[in-house]
């Protein structure tokens, strides 16, 4: 299934160019109390929602994609939990381009770790990105995002994929210079999420999927997974050693090589297979 969020925060069920509202299925959330729990609770509780929401998209409302705004996927992530330097050869290009390492050692993804990305920099494809640094170069990273779909800690690799409700593209937008990666790349609208969400049922092995991002046509990045140094599953193992993982929680698995500067006017196609497409624009403060 592939399951969008749109407009006034509507639920739908993307299916060709067309979306049938299921919104109505919100209803059937449990109801929550101050304070609130940790996470997304429409994620948390997808599997009982499905079967529901596929009756309820039978003769549901049907609305033009081109015609509505996708937000992201993923409502209320309780945490970003991002990859760095997780293919080889962006490793090599970041360690011999001084814009991209500032005159700092790249560590590997062994050495350094995953890092936090706020969740206030989130954003869906329908709202632009916001390059309000004209000082600094600012680049483009296109990722294989998947999000957590239950609680887990210390999970084992060989089980990992259990735990994942569907899989989206991502944009880890970054400002280079000496800070923090995790300063530099949680201003605001550096999160980019869409088009929808496509169930893991559905998605399949995210080990040997291809991607691609263009700017006017020009390919910039284009990769398979299958070359990641963390796959989807070790990144799980990985972070659920020292965070719990809930419902919600988002996973952006590092950008392949082929990073480079945007500019205002620049419009993203990010494509990655058995997703879709989405096209993000770029926009001066």
């Amino acid at each position: 299934m592939r399951i969008c969020r749109f407009d006034d925060n509507r639920v739908g069920v993307v299916e060709g160019d067309e979306i049938v509202d299921v919104s109505a299925i919100l209803d059937r959330l449990p109801p929550v109390k101050w304070p609130y729990p940790r996470g997304d609770a429409f994620i948390a509780n997808l599997p009982d929602l499905m079967p529901e929401m596929r009756k309820i998209a039978a003769d549901g409302r049907r609305l033009k994609l081109a015609e509505v705004k996708l937000l992201s996927p993923v409502a209320q992530p309780g945490k970003i939990v991002a990859a760095p330097v997780n293919y080889k050869l962006h490793l090599e290009e970041a360690r011999a381009d001084q814009g991209i390492h500032f005159g700092s050692h790249v560590k590997t993804i062994e050495e350094c770790g995953v890092f936090l990305k706020a969740t206030s920099s989130m954003i869906g494809p329908a709202d632009p990105v916001v390059s309000d640094r004209s000082d600094r170069r600012t680049d483009h990273e296109i990722e294989l995002c998947f999000v957590i779909g239950k609680k887990a800690r210390h999970v084992r690799e060989d089980n990992a994929l259990d735990y994942v409700a569907g899989f989206m593209i991502g944009l880890d937008m970054t400002i280079r210079g000496p800070e923090e990666r995790s300063y530099r790349k949680s201003r605001d609208t550096f999160t980019v999420f869409g088009p929808w969400l496509v169930t893991a049922d559905e998605f399949g092995d995210p080990s040997a999927v291809d991607f691609e991002l263009k700017i006017a046509g020009q390919t910039r990045q284009k990769a398979n997974t299958r070359d990641l140094i963390f796959d989807c599953r070790k990144l799980i193992a990985y972070a659920s050693e020292a965070y719990t993982l809930e419902p919600g929680d988002v996973f952006m698995t590092g950008t392949p090589e082929g990073v480079a500067p945007v500019e205002p006017g620049d419009i993203l196609n990010c494509r990655i297979d058995g997703i879709g497409e989405m096209n993000v624009a770029v926009r001066a403060a």
